[in-house]
């Protein structure tokens, strides 16, 4: 992920901030995560971009044949490494989602949820197209943001987040209409079903916007 989740906002104080997360907002967790599974089978290969502490891979690595998660965070994945123990043929990389150390057509699904698209800070344009790259002819990709009927329940998490010292205090004149600012310089931006459309105009796949329990807006690449 970008670099304030590499420095300030990685392992236990990640793992903190999901801690403290409200009913609503774990119920957009939970959901996004049983969506998530819903595209996968017993002999599929996964790849989540942006894992983290693997919060997510606790779910996906026994609903496929193969998990792979990637995080720019040495200190999140030693974390993950540590709570996934018991999965030995999980796979936990070093490695920047915008060029991915694999070959064409690897997995059969690729993951990036919980707004990862903008908490990576990378060209999400350019994320979508290489994630497409490593998904073989048939397979998935899911990106996911949030729906605009979230955003109070988003806002008062970071606003929880900001009050335990995990991000900077929320700037309040910045922040609105899907972007959150903080005045450490933490910012997280949102994506609208038609952002994701356009991005991904020129692929050759199949795209469909689904939004998930009033909270999550996925955008759903089948590769052709």
């Amino acid at each position: 992920m970008g670099g304030y989740y590499d420095n300030n906002l990685a392992s236990e104080r990640l793992r903190r901030c999901y801690e403290l997360a409200p009913p609503r907002v774990r119920q957009y967790l939970e959901a996004e995560i049983h969506h998530v599974l819903s595209h996968l089978s017993p002999d599929c290969h996964v790849l989540e971009l942006g894992c983290g502490y693997g919060r997510v891979l606790t779910a996906l690595v026994p609903a496929a044949t193969l998990a792979v998660g990637v995080d720019t965070s040495r200190a999140s994945l030693a974390a993950a490494r540590r709570d996934l123990a018991a999965y030995p043929d999980l796979r936990l990389l070093a490695m920047d989602a915008a060029a991915l150390g694999f070959r064409d057509g690897t997995f059969d699904v690729v993951v990036a949820i919980q707004n990862g698209i903008s908490a990576f800070h990378r060209d999400p344009a350019a994320l979508l197209r290489e994630a497409c790259r490593v998904v073989r002819p048939g397979g998935t990709v899911l990106f996911s943001s949030y729906a605009d009927a979230f955003w109070e329940h988003r806002l008062d998490w970071f606003r929880r987040q900001a009050a335990a010292g995990l991000v900077g205090a929320i700037d309040e004149a910045r922040t609105g209409n899907g972007v959150i600012v903080c005045t450490d310089g933490f910012t997280a931006t949102t994506f609208s079903p038609a952002d994701f459309l356009k991005m991904t105009a020129d692929l050759p796949a199949t795209v469909r916007i689904v939004e998930v329990d009033g909270s999550s807006v996925f955008c759903e690449i089948n590769l052709k």
